[in-house]
């Protein structure tokens, strides 16, 4: 049996391991810098976007000073422009944050206003995308911008357009998207080296243990508290 999604995801892997590396280590730099310095991580993904939030925020082996920004539309309205204010003013960022925002067109109207608004208070951003698709791609925002274009770090997770990778005789469509594993490993090493620079520095990160381990929760609980107020915060 041919395992063809397993054969393109190790052909995505080689292009992440070719392309990213020092995209990688600045977004890592980024988020070292801000946890030592008080702040957390923030991420929003639209649509299937949002697992690579949840992916780097409240997860065993993640950082607990993180959260994930919610849309309670879930993307209902992600291409209607003039949302944005409205979601992000009941959203605490502050100047030592850093944003991650997931996208893989970046052409679509909430993603890029929430970006203009996150670089309107000063605050670091981490964007995720199909940077050649965004690049190609016409935006849907009346500023003609993309959400690569306000990035101070952009992670290209190397998806084609159309995100579905695979083609079936008989079919007139290509199956099986990509975006969401490749996402997940930028994300997760990105995470690993901004553990080790913080203790490289000298600095203990606060990482989450499984609540599924025996005094899992408990541990937890204790660094919460410390940061209840900014994760706990709509």
């Amino acid at each position: 049996m041919a395992f063809e999604y397993f054969e393109k995801a190790r052909e995505i892997m080689k292009k992440l391991e070719d392309t990213q590396q020092e995209n990688i280590h600045a977004a890592a730099m980024l988020i070292s810098e801000a946890i030592r310095s008080g702040g957390i991580i923030q991420a929003f993904g639209s649509g299937h976007s949002y697992a690579g939030a949840i992916e780097v925020c409240g997860r065993a082996g993640g950082l607990i000073p993180s959260k994930v920004i919610r849309d309670k539309a879930e993307g209902m309205f992600e291409s209607v422009e003039g949302n944005a204010p409205f979601l992000m003013r009941t959203i605490d960022i502050q100047p030592n944050d850093v944003v991650i925002l997931i996208s893989n067109s970046g052409r679509n109207p909430m993603s890029i206003e929430m970006a203009q608004i996150i670089k309107e208070k000063g605050v670091k951003l981490i964007v995720v995308t199909a940077l050649e698709v965004s690049k190609s791609s016409t935006s849907r925002h009346s500023s003609g911008k993309l959400l690569y274009e306000f990035a101070d770090v952009v992670l290209d997770n190397q998806s084609q357009f159309g995100d579905a990778a695979l083609e079936l005789e008989g079919l007139d469509s290509k199956v099986c998207g990509t975006s969401s594993f490749s996402t997940c490993l930028l994300l997760q090493q990105t995470i690993y080296e901004a553990l080790k620079d913080m203790l490289e520095k000298g600095y203990e990160p606060p990482v989450y243990k499984s609540a599924n381990i025996d005094g899992g929760r408990e541990f937890n609980a204790v660094l919460e508290a410390k940061y209840a107020s900014r994760i706990w915060h709509l």
